[in-house]
């Protein structure tokens, strides 16, 4: 089987921003946020956690990226036999990255970045984070750690990966005050949990958002066949009547991606200036070229047996 040279170009370029947002998560946890000694979520928060008690017991800690990258193996090798092979390739490539890469950093620093300054470090190492997971997760990489976990748990319930991830990130921060006695670290690693989360949310639904557009105008005919064939996206022809002119008119109704939505606009303005647009967010598109709908849906013969009342559940 031959790769076409764009596949190529677009397999190349998720790994390049793969290794990009695996560097700014890396970055913003052994500059600011491990040098604070803040537990965060994931296995990074599980090795920063094992490296305190190592340096406590044996005065030499174990480096964090040893931990993770220990962890990430055990926790590969469970997922290999409950999620399956195409996870796992998928997910060695960031979860070795990751190590790596904490591992280069973390001796470089001495103390954080902003002395003297700990909200401000815990703030900034946040937002890298969750900057970077976010690049990383839309480029279809993973960090690994507790992405793991929540695949397989998902695998074998009905629980959503991302109340896993939250749960599992939780007990981690939580069980931190047994190490350091100190709430203020604790506090310090939800702040570092939220921001994340949201800097992550913010990147990733960013690339997803969808707009619906309305346009009104007596030159729909060359508007849709420009959307068609330079923007790449389909359009719907409605047909409707102005109430005050009586008169009917053609209305083309079209979906697009956020990022799309300067070249529909340029698009509509070049043909004609006068068309009158509507442009609405919406929470979400589903089907071809957008957003495949994740839902379970229930035996067909189930179904038939319930609605005929063979088969009622009590």
């Amino acid at each position: 089987m031959t790769l076409s040279r764009e596949a190529i170009w677009r397999t190349s370029r998720d790994y390049i921003f793969i290794t990009l947002g695996i560097f700014l998560y890396a970055f913003g946890f052994s500059a600011f946020i491990f040098q604070e000694k803040v537990v965060i979520g994931g296995l990074a928060g599980i090795g920063t956690m094992v490296f305190f008690i190592s340096q406590k017991l044996f005065g030499l800690g174990v480096p964090v990226a040893v931990s993770t990258f220990v962890l990430n193996l055990v926790l590969l090798v469970f997922a290999y036999k409950i999620v399956g092979k195409q996870f796992v390739l998928g997910t060695v490539f960031g979860a070795v990255l990751v190590s790596f890469f904490i591992g280069i950093l973390t001796p470089l620093f001495d103390g954080p970045l902003v002395e003297g300054q700990p909200f401000m470090n815990v703030i900034i190492g946040g937002l890298m984070c969750g900057i970077g997971v976010g690049i990383s997760f839309t480029h279809n990489g993973s960090t690994g750690g507790t992405d793991i976990v929540a695949a397989m748990v998902a695998k074998k319930s009905n629980v959503t990966v991302g109340r896993t991830m939250l749960y599992t990130d939780m007990i981690i921060i939580s069980s931190s005050y047994l190490l350091t006695h100190q709430i203020d670290k604790v506090v310090f690693g939800f702040i570092v949990l939220a921001i994340a989360s949201f800097m992550a949310d913010l990147i990733i639904n960013t690339n997803r958002q969808a707009v619906q557009f309305i346009i009104f105008s007596p030159k729909w005919n060359e508007i849709a066949t420009a959307i068609n064939n330079e923007a790449k996206r389909g359009c719907t022809v409605l047909n409707g009547m102005g109430w005050y002119s009586k008169q009917d008119v053609k209305v083309l109704l079209v979906m697009c991606r956020k990022i799309e939505s300067v070249t529909i606009f340029r698009i509509i303005k070049n043909i004609d200036e006068n068309a009158f647009i509507s442009q609405a967010n919406v929470n979400g598109v589903y089907g071809q070229g957008f957003d495949a709908i994740k839902l379970k849906v229930a035996n067909k013969s189930r179904e038939e047996k319930v609605m005929k009342g063979t088969d009622v559940p009590a």
